[in-house]
């Protein structure tokens, strides 16, 4: 007996002394190496903003689309237009202005004289990754000519349907504070995008590092600093290797509690749809993908929920006036709920 224990502790002491290794089902190392280039191409030129360049990658690997808000000068669309920069695929920016009209974005029909026919020439919505700057100047209709290019990567146009090249993203820029000239977003295109980042001044040593980094430029351009490293079939490859995350059951009841939550919410005047469920769903898996992980943790939903959340919901009046935000409210209600072990 006392020989059968001494084996047993032998054994019991070399399990101890013997790391665990947990090895991924999904070998995200491709994945993680090509994001992690991408990254550090993006910090050569900003300033900070680590979490608005994690959410914008967040967002890419779902196959979802930003609304980036904040003040004029905080690097919005420079953000973006280095994030193209850095992969291999179509670009195309649009200012939105109160003139701009469906077919500016779209395309339109064109007689052809020789052919005695309509050709339809594609407008700059035909490409991989969309600038839409200063998304809240274009009236309604031109807004609601985006609603299936957004959830359906297609366009139908005199009867036809045309689609979309794969990956299709589109980035959209607004400021917050400026009014005269603007449009306010319906909720139905709010609730196409998969995030709202909120862009926030730098702090002082950021600012420092900003004005240093623009005088060491001299005559050279910032985006000249980026190189390309993924492309399109790379990218669509990621993409579907994030539905192959693992999500348990009880983190997607995790999902559904937080979701109910702001609609019995008494700060919260409209509450968030089912499509919030599905996007923090999608937005959790590709966060962990992100970080080379093969399965959501309750922290992955905890660091997507408030981009996913805070432009699908409206705060009372009431609370409103008294500064209340929608972020404070969903930091709120995530604080409340258990977390799932």
């Amino acid at each position: 007996m006392d020989f059968k224990g001494d084996i047993n502790e032998e054994e019991a002491q070399s399990a101890k002394d013997t790391p665990l290794s947990f090895e991924n089902r999904i070998d995200l190392t491709e994945l993680q190496d090509g994001i992690q280039k991408i990254r550090q191409e993006l910090s050569k030129v900003i300033v900070g903003q680590k979490g608005m360049i994690d959410m914008l990658i967040t967002a890419l690997l779902a196959k979802g689309h930003v609304l980036i808000e904040g003040v004029p000068g905080v690097a919005k669309t420079i953000t973006a237009k280095l994030l193209a920069k850095s992969l291999t695929v179509d670009f195309s920016r649009i200012q939105f202005t109160p003139d701009l009209m469906p077919s500016d974005i779209l395309g339109t029909s064109i007689f052809d004289m020789k052919k005695s026919e309509f050709e339809f020439k594609k407008g700059p919505v035909f490409t991989n990754m969309l600038l839409i700057d200063e998304i809240n100047r274009a009236p309604a209709k031109t807004q609601a000519a985006l609603f299936e290019v957004m959830e359906e990567r297609q366009i139908t146009m005199d009867g036809t349907k045309y689609s979309l090249d794969a990956p299709f993203m589109v980035l959209a820029t607004q400021n917050p504070i400026e009014q005269e000239g603007t449009y306010r977003l319906p909720e139905a295109q709010l609730d196409r995008f998969l995030f709202k980042i909120n862009v926030e001044y730098p702090n002082l040593e950021e600012e420092v590092e900003i004005i240093a980094r623009e005088h060491a430029l001299k005559e050279s351009k910032k985006i000249d600093q980026i190189t390309a490293f993924l492309n399109q079939e790379q990218i669509t490859k990621y993409q579907s290797l994030v539905n192959e995350i693992v999500v348990e059951p009880h983190l997607l009841k995790y999902i559904a509690e937080i979701i109910i939550n702001t609609r019995s919410n008494q700060f919260l005047y409209m509450g968030a749809s089912p499509r919030a469920s599905i996007a923090i769903l999608k937005a959790s898996k590709a966060y962990a993908a992100m970080n080379g992980r093969d399965f959501v943790t309750p922290e992955d939903i905890k660091q997507v929920a408030a981009p996913v959340l805070q432009h699908r919901i409206i705060v009372t009046p009431e609370r409103e006036m008294e500064g209340m935000t929608s972020k404070q409210i969903i930091n709120q209600i995530i604080q409340t709920i258990e977390i799932p072990r």
